[in-house]
C-alpha cells in the first residue's frame, strides 16, 4: 500500500439536504488526522481545501438540486485526485457530503484504466446512493452519487472519467446499508449489485461480510474506500446529516478498516459527511480519524496473516 498520503479538502454541502458537513475537513484536520497518519509511517501531503460554488439552497430543477454547482464541483475533485494519483500518492478526500465521490472514483476509474489495474470500490454507507432523477424523493445529489458513477444520471457526472459507465456493478460492493429507498431496492436488483446490508452483517457478522467484499482483490487491484460516517451507529457517530439507528458498532468498525488494510492495496479514500454543526464535541471526527488510522496498519497486536486465527 502506498504510505504517501495526500490530503483534499472539499468544504461543500452541495449535495445535502442539511447544511453543515462543508466544515468537515476542518474538523478532521482539527482531530489531527495529518499526525495521526504520520504516526503510522505515512509521509503526509495536505494540499489544502479545493474552492468551488456555494450552496445557494434551491429547490430541485428536473429532478436535481442545485446539479451545475455538483458538477462543478466534482469536476475540480476529479482534477485534484488525478493529480495526486498520476503523481504516485493516495488521495484522501476529506468531505464534504457525499456527491463529491463522483469525481474522486471517476479519477481512480481513469486511472485504473491508463494503468491496466483492475477497480474495488467499496461503498461504506448507511445508504444506498443508488437514485436518479426519477427515482429520489428529495433531488439530493449525495443520494445519486453511485447511480452516477454506474451510468445513470446527467452526462455532465456519468462521463466524468472520459468512459461511461467509470464504474461496472461488478467492481463495486455496498456494504452496512440499512435506509434504502423503494425505487432504489427494485434498481439495485435490476443493476445486480452486490450489497452487504446490515442484515446480512447481524446474521453472519463482519469479519465474514469483509471476506466476501474483498473477494477477488490480489496484486493488480486498485482499492477505493469510500466512507460515509453514518455507517457507524449515531451512538458513535452523531455529527452525520443523515443518521439512521442500527449502524456499525465502533468494534465492527474497526474490523472492517482493518481488514481493508490487510489486504495491503487500498489506494484511495472518501472520508465524507461528517457534519461539526451536528456534532458533540468533535466526537464523528475524531472517529474518523480512528478509522483512518486502521486504515493505515493501526492494531492491538503485530498481524501475520488475517486468516491465521
Amino acid at each position: 500500500m502506498v504510505n504517501r498520503v495526500s490530503l483534499i479538502g472539499v468544504p461543500t454541502d452541495i449535495g445535502a439536504s442539511r447544511l453543515g458537513c462543508r466544515l468537515g475537513p476542518q474538523a478532521l484536520r482539527v482531530a489531527g488526522i495529518a499526525s495521526a497518519l504520520a504516526d503510522f509511517g505515512c509521509e503526509v501531503r495536505d494540499v489544502g481545501d479545493l474552492a468551488g460554488p456555494a450552496n445557494p439552497q434551491l429547490p430541485p430543477v428536473g429532478g436535481y438540486r442545485h446539479l451545475a454547482e455538483a458538477v462543478e464541483w466534482n469536476r475540480t475533485v476529479y482534477d485534484a485526485t488525478a493529480a495526486e494519483l498520476a503523481d504516485g500518492r493516495l488521495p484522501i478526500l476529506l468531505g464534504g457530503d457525499h456527491s463529491v465521490a463522483i469525481g474522486s472514483i471517476s479519477a481512480v476509474a481513469a486511472h485504473c484504466r491508463a494503468q491496466g489495474l483492475k477497480l474495488r470500490v467499496l461503498w461504506v454507507d448507511a445508504h444506498a446512493d443508488f437514485n436518479t432523477a426519477e427515482l429520489t424523493p428529495s433531488g439530493n445529489i449525495h443520494g445519486m452519487p453511485v447511480a452516477c458513477l454506474a451510468g445513470h444520471g446527467p452526462d455532465e457526472l456519468t462521463g466524468l472519467a472520459g468512459f461511461t459507465p467509470a464504474v461496472r456493478t461488478d467492481e463495486l460492493r455496498q456494504v452496512g446499508l440499512r435506509s434504502v429507498d423503494p425505487g432504489e431496492k427494485a434498481f439495485l436488483r435490476a443493476e445486480e449489485v452486490e450489497v452487504f446490508d446490515m442484515r446480512f452483517i447481524d446474521e453472519i457478522g463482519m469479519r465474514r461480510t469483509m471476506t466476501r467484499a474483498l473477494a477477488g482483490v490480489d496484486e493488480g487491484t486498485h482499492l477505493h474506500l469510500s466512507l460515509d460516517l453514518d455507517f457507524v451507529d449515531p451512538q458513535d457517530a452523531p455529527g452525520v446529516g443523515t443518521p439512521v439507528r442500527g449502524g456499525a458498532t465502533y468494534r465492527e468498525a474497526q474490523l472492517c478498516m482493518e481488514m481493508i488494510a490487510d489486504t495491503g492495496r487500498l489506494g484511495s479514500i472518501d472520508l465524507v459527511e461528517v457534519n461539526p454543526a451536528l456534532d458533540e464535541h468533535n466526537v464523528t471526527a475524531d472517529l474518523a480519524v480512528d478509522l483512518a488510522e486502521s486504515l493505515f496498519g493501526k492494531s492491538t497486536l503485530e498481524r501475520v496473516h488475517p486468516d491465521s486465527q
